[in-house]
């Protein structure tokens, strides 16, 4: 007979309806539900499946309906035999069910019998589809849920938030001052007002993470966080530098990530990684457009001088990549180098075109005698056999001598592109030898691995 940590291990690898359906199987599965450590109540398992889309609102109400229900069941003291240490709740913002599931999760924080909360307020309408009002109404309401039931955010961990404008409220006090125990934030369309200014300054957070996701801030300004981990932020609409950094002397991962407009200016990187110190892990991501960063070499030394892993993607397919050996000038000790060509056919029209000159980076660089010593992975996705793109991994297999690896991947393409039925130009399994030894010229002599 299998014990009960094991059945437990298989129960915590089910979605929350599958769970409750298993304690009808016999008695011997009846009390386990209510053993379980951790819980994932997620609102779309109980959506129908197949789900319609748009989400239609009477199934909406259902399933809102049900988890509730399984919320009550597995935080009711008559059946719960040992405290939640997590419990995850992905719902919809609807009152007549928040006021029930604000009781009940703050009831089982008083109690004793619930420790660490994660909430993902989720929304079903179109970001396009929203109005200003729309959006504050949605802040006002979660500061009214928090407001109404204080223990919640108080045991909060994590929140993710979609569509909700705090331009009416202290953002600042109802996302870091109310939640003190969030150690991971991420916000989908979330600010103050479009073009407003989040500042951060909360030296008490215990924030690890935090995402923003096509954010309508014109800037962020992180003056203290000091637990900061990561931070990753998914187009933006400033048109100067985006980010600042006062004291975040955790910070050890940065993605960023936008295709810049027409109106939005180049700005040194240097310049936004200042009060940085250790970062290891930097993510750059162009998105098939213009360069939103400026050229530079040796100011970017000191912001590089821990990054172990450095990707840069979305370089569109008609630049020049050899401006990226200017990283490894400034990185001595990367390990791993990731870059990607964006090249999309349904990104192909006349209007872009005629932008290739304006998008095209120019830098001047001076690499002397410098070595990157302890870089042994290449990986370069979107790979074609043109001599450029020889010419430029022979350039970093000659500085970097204990480069052990190349990855070629083919292009990343999306559905769009895949309407195109455009074939690869990734080379060809009868062409891959010869790929080979024009990369390793007769002087090199990594392994080269084709990833198609």
């Amino acid at each position: 007979m299998l014990t009960d940590d094991i059945l437990l291990s298989i129960l915590g690898r089910l979605n929350s309806r599958m769970v409750v359906r298993t304690s009808v199987l016999s008695t011997r599965w009846k009390h386990l539900p209510w053993l379980l450590p951790e819980l994932t109540i997620d609102v779309k398992d109980f959506l129908p499946d197949p789900c319609p889309d748009p989400v239609e609102e009477n199934h909406i109400d259902e399933a809102m309906v049900s988890l509730t229900k399984a919320t009550r069941s597995f935080l009711a003291n008559q059946h719960r035999e040992s405290t939640v240490s997590n419990l995850d709740l992905r719902l919809y913002l609807i009152n007549t069910f928040m006021c029930e599931i604000g009781s009940l999760v703050g009831d089982a924080v008083d109690g004793g019998l619930l420790k660490d909360f994660e909430l993902a307020v989720l929304d079903k309408t179109d970001p396009r589809d929203y109005s200003d009002e729309n959006m504050l109404q949605r802040a006002k309401e979660i500061d009214g849920f928090f407001s109404a039931y204080p223990s919640v955010p108080h045991c909060l961990t994590w929140l993710s938030l979609q569509n909700v404008n705090f331009g009416n409220l202290d953002m600042h006090h109802v996302l870091f001052e109310c939640c003190k125990e969030l150690k991971h934030l991420s916000l989908y369309q979330c600010d103050t007002g479009f073009w407003s200014l989040l500042k951060i300054d909360a030296p008490s957070s215990k924030l690890c993470v935090l995402e923003l996701i096509k954010c309508g801030f014109g800037r962020l300004e992180v003056v203290c966080l000091p637990k900061l981990e990561k931070l990753s932020w998914d187009v933006w609409v400033s048109e100067g530098v985006p980010l600042a950094f006062g004291s975040v002397p955790s910070l050890e991962e940065l993605e960023l990530s936008c295709g810049a407009i027409c109106d939005q200016n180049a700005f040194k990187l240097s310049e936004l990684l200042h009060g940085t110190t250790i970062i290891h892990t930097l993510t750059l991501d162009f998105q098939g457009e213009k360069l939103w960063v400026l050229p530079e070499m040796k100011q970017l030394c000191t912001a590089f001088n821990k990054l172990r892993e450095l990707r840069v993607h979305g370089i569109f397919v008609e630049f020049d990549i050899s401006w990226t050996l200017a990283f490894l000038v400034a990185a001595p000790s990367l390990v791993v180098l990731q870059i990607e060509v964006w090249e999309h056919p349904c990104d192909a029209d006349d209007d872009r075109e005629g932008s290739f000159s304006e998008r095209s980076p120019h830098w001047e660089m001076d690499f002397q005698d410098s070595k990157n010593l302890l870089l042994n992975l290449l990986e370069f996705v979107g790979f074609k056999s043109l001599e450029e793109k020889f010419t430029f991994i022979r350039s970093i297999l000659q500085r970097s001598p204990n480069l052990e690896k190349i990855v070629l991947k083919r292009e990343e393409q999306c559905d769009y592109c895949d309407a195109f039925d455009v074939p690869s130009k990734f080379p060809k399994k009868d062409e891959q030898d010869m790929v080979a030894r024009r990369i390793r010229d007769g002087i090199f002599s990594p392994q080269i691995i084709f990833d198609d």
